[in-house]
């Protein structure tokens, strides 16, 4: 290989690292395996559909990146297990996951929900994510590093009426990530979640294909998907997921990042260390002694932003 080729491949920020993303056929999950392979980890894709995640490992091949393809139901135990023991046995190693599968769930009013298919969501979305980071876990504390990626999203900080199963399992998503980060820190290992913004994927079809069950929603999403106005790309989601695999992100563990407003982009060392301090991008009941300590970069923000 061309020494200043291999010198380019050694620059990129996930080199060789071996990654594990879940839901990886489509949307965020494609967009997050095409970028870790542009900065040069190994790629593990994993979901139900083999068609969609062998077209994605196809277009990274393409691309002179590793990827191999591990159908995985992540509701199953087993399943999920059988996808961590096949990376270690293909690659020795397993550096960074990327839970990126997830449900709405049903949608419409609480007391008129299929029970069933509410917790179906949980089973996804929730039980997904703790057998994926309870299967990998071991391997990570053993080498003493590890970078575990989950994703929140719409109803887990605020109320999203009609979508109760999506809101509830999300914020759960978002407590298990912020105890996790707590009882892995010692390790090396560092554990975020990401809200990814209102992304235009083929989930938003459920919401269109609701109609009024979907309340408000269905209105921001059937103009978001004819005019484009309030969508986030999937490639910043995408760049926020770089950016917690890689050591940009420092000693930033177990926080939630919105992937379109929290300008993680600009964030320093400095920066992280404020955040890491206070409970700052955390799920906080709003009392005094979560929001003194914050008073004085709230006055700071606010002086800025009235001098615009």
């Amino acid at each position: 290989m061309d020494s200043n080729l291999q010198q380019g491949n050694e620059n990129r920020r996930l080199h060789e690292q071996v990654a594990i993303i879940t839901g990886a056929g489509r949307g965020i999950g494609e967009a997050i395996a095409l970028s870790y392979a542009e900065e040069g980890a190994r790629l593990v894709l994993a979901a139900r559909t083999v068609i969609e995640i062998e077209r994605v490992a196809q277009a990274i091949r393409t691309k002179g990146a590793t990827a191999i393809v591990v159908r995985t139901d992540v509701t199953d135990p087993l399943q999920v297990k059988f996808l961590i023991q096949r990376t270690i046995q293909e690659f020795g190693q397993a550096d960074i996951l990327v839970n990126a599968a997830g449900v709405y769930g049903p949608i419409g009013l609480t007391w008129e929900v299929d029970p069933k298919a509410w917790t179906a969501a949980f089973e996804v979305n929730l039980f997904g994510t703790f057998y994926l980071c309870q299967a990998v876990l071991p391997h990570m504390i053993a080498a003493r590093r590890g970078r575990i990626i989950n994703f929140s999203g719409g109803g887990a900080t605020s109320p999203l009426p009609r979508f109760t199963a999506y809101g509830v399992s999300k914020a759960a998503v978002v407590r298990l990530t912020e105890t996790l980060a707590e009882e892995v820190r010692e390790f090396g290992i560092r554990i975020n979640a990401i809200a990814p913004g209102a992304v235009d994927t083929k989930l938003q079809d459920e919401v269109l294909t609701a109609g009024e069950r979907a309340g408000d929603l269905f209105t921001r999403i059937q103009q978001m998907r004819e005019s484009g106005r309030g969508a986030t790309p999937r490639e910043v989601p995408a760049a926020l997921a770089v950016f917690l695999a890689s050591e940009a992100s420092r000693n930033l563990t177990g926080r939630l990042i919105a992937a379109p407003h929290d300008g993680w982009e600009t964030w320093s060392e400095d920066r992280i260390s404020a955040i890491m301090s206070q409970a700052w991008f955390t799920l906080r009941r709003l009392d005094p002694f979560t929001l003194r300590p914050l008073v004085p970069e709230l006055q700071s923000a606010l002086a800025v932003s009235k001098g615009k």
